[in-house]
């Protein structure tokens, strides 16, 4: 049986390596379309809470895991030779930065020499994991080719860049449109075939370096639009403007405006590192990216405008950093999930840390993190009533469980990076990118009215 008449019958067995935020949500779409899937990664931790049922993706639910692997459906292993099982494989290992800011591939060389020990003709090979373009011919393609393979003949290769965003209720895995890009005709054909059987849109692009190309625009565009209302944002706070009405009113046009919002800084694994790989990429042809290296020197340097903020706000009160008790809210690197990889609050506790203050902070999702000293630090039990012993918290992120009328009513002072507590206007609430308040709230009120008003014309 040929593997086209594999797939088509899901009689193939697909084969992932990397069972994190990528890899785990993908085998489970694949299960659910009725292939059988092979999970591959290095940890044992993932691979025996897998077997026991449990999920460690927000996205995914245990008792989803848990009856897959019951029935034989899921079966994760750190045992690499059952590569020789499987007809096809998507790669979805982490692709990091070093601390020189140039692309960490050992994850992926590490991948690729596990299938060449086990390798097998026919082979259908799809690389996820974002980096820029040319990865998949000179490290995949290149390496298999060593042994005496030809592409497109005897195994089958494609780029397919992973678009999660952990904890959206509104797109997953299946619904978000997947691109994917074959070294040759028959190749893209395969992987389209396999693809489109799980998920429920698919994008063929001409080569896989259009494909990858395609990961780092997106998140390139992201960072800088970002680092330009991050910039806009500081230059309000200065010319005594509320940046976030600004936005909001901008994207009432219905057309050439997108909007986007000031915080304190980036975080997660694509947007803060995809435009770095984009970035050195281009150097490698003489090619110098000003927009990027603009947008990172500013979203890099949000969580210290954040802590100069707290500084700020703390004289206004006779108070330095330095003997201050500080209370942090949210770790993570965006609302409602556990992910804490480059999360600008991280930046923002170490530097708090470094000028002497007494810090506590809350996550709970992100219920402890390893500071730089190597030491474990864990969330604090977020009690409402007792908030007034802290001289500042601070809203790093909006998590959708904090009662944010609570925290207004017994905190002394807030600082608030995300516009959570939008709509309350008083002296001692402090937002990014806004004016303090002054005292005058009849303009505030008279807004209010309106809205109101048109609210209950809308329901008619």
């Amino acid at each position: 049986m040929t593997l086209k008449q594999k797939i088509i019958s899901k009689q193939a067995i697909v084969g992932i390596i990397g069972l994190g935020y990528v890899g785990l949500p993908l085998a489970i779409e694949f299960v659910n379309a009725g292939y059988k899937v092979i999970g591959f990664d290095v940890n044992e931790k993932k691979i025996d809470s897998l077997l026991h049922g449990q999920s460690y993706v927000l996205d995914v639910q245990s008792d989803i895991v848990k009856k897959y692997v019951d029935e034989g459906k899921l079966i994760p292993t750190t045992d690499f030779s059952k590569i020789s099982e499987v007809d096809t494989l998507s790669i979805c290992v982490p692709t990091p930065l070093r601390k020189t800011k140039d692309p960490d591939i050992s994850y992926i060389v590490n991948a690729v020499n596990e299938i060449k020990k086990y390798f097998h003709k026919d082979l259908l090979i799809v690389l996820e994991s974002t980096t820029y373009p040319g990865t998949t011919e000179e490290l995949v393609q290149k390496e298999i080719e060593s042994m005496g393979y030809k592409v497109g003949e005897d195994f089958y290769l494609c780029f397919s860049p992973e678009r999660v965003d952990p904890g959206n209720k509104k797109y997953n895995t299946k619904n978000t449109p997947k691109v994917i890009g074959g070294v040759t005709k028959k190749c893209l054909e395969l992987a389209y075939l396999l693809y489109s059987s799980a998920i429920d849109t698919v994008i063929p692009v001409s080569s896989t370096k259009v494909a990858e190309m395609v990961k780092l625009l997106e998140n390139t565009f992201r960072a800088v639009n970002i680092g330009l209302v991050n910039e806009l944002a500081m230059m309000c706070d200065r010319m005594g403007i509320d940046i976030w009405e600004v936005v909001d009113a901008a994207a009432t046009k219905p057309f050439g405006f997108m909007p986007f919002y000031p915080g304190p800084g980036i975080g997660g694994h694509c947007i803060p590192l995809d435009p770095q790989y984009l970035s050195w990429k281009a150097k490698t042809y003489d090619f110098y990216n000003k927009f990027i290296e603009l947008a990172s020197d500013i979203n890099g340097n949000m969580p210290r405008y954040v802590v100069t903020k707290v500084s700020e706000v703390l004289n206004r009160y006779k108070k330095c950093i330095n003997g201050s008790k500080i209370l942090l809210l949210g770790m993570a690197y965006k609302k409602d999930i556990d992910d804490i990889r480059e999360s600008p609050s991280l930046e923002i506790y170490r530097m708090l840390k470094e000028q002497g203050a007494i810090l506590d902070y809350n996550d709970p999702y992100a219920v402890e993190f390893m500071d730089e000293k190597g030491n474990i630090v864990k969330s604090f039990e977020l009690n409402y009533k007792t908030l007034s012993i802290y001289d500042c918290v601070i809203l790093c992120t909006d998590h959708s469980c904090y009662d944010y009328e609570k925290i207004v009513e017994e905190a002394r002072v807030i600082i608030d990076a995300r516009n959570a507590f939008k709509g309350f206007i008083d002296k001692k609430y402090i937002k990014l990118g806004s004016p303090i308040y002054d005292g005058d709230t009849g303009i505030y009120d008279y807004i209010k009215e309106i809205a109101v008003a048109k609210e209950r014309i809308d329901k008619k």
